[in-house]
This record gives structure tokens, sequence and C-alpha cells, in this order.
């Protein structure tokens, strides 16, 4: 099962382990989705937040 994690700091940190990241928009709020070898995480957060985050994120990105 997913964990969603609601602290974007945490999520960056996340983030450093993970080998893929998948963004989807839904309209005003987008979700951010790491792979990492043993979980998946989920990060749902407000559009206009999300390009600052996705900067900081060095793994390769899809966009759903």
């Amino acid at each position: 099962m997913p964990k969603e994690i609601r602290d974007p700091e945490e999520f960056l940190m996340l983030a450093e382990k993970a080998s893929e990241c998948r963004i989807k928009r839904l309209g005003e709020v987008t979700k951010i989705k790491l792979r990492t070898p043993r979980q998946l995480y989920t990060l749902k957060i407000d559009s206009a937040k999300v390009e600052e985050i996705l900067g900081k994120i060095k793994c390769p990105k899809k966009e759903f």
C-alpha cells in the first residue's frame, strides 16, 4: 500500500532514495508519487507550490 506523506520536507528527504517520481495534476491539487526500493510514497500539494518542490527532486520525473 502507498504511504501518504503530509510534510514536504520529509518528502524531499525520501526523494534522495527514490528511483522515479510521477506527477499527476488534478486541477488545483497535484499528486507527486515517489518509488523507492521498498515503498511508494505520495504527497498531495497545491499546484502553486509544486514547481518549487519539483525543482529540488533529482530523480527522473514522469508526468501523467
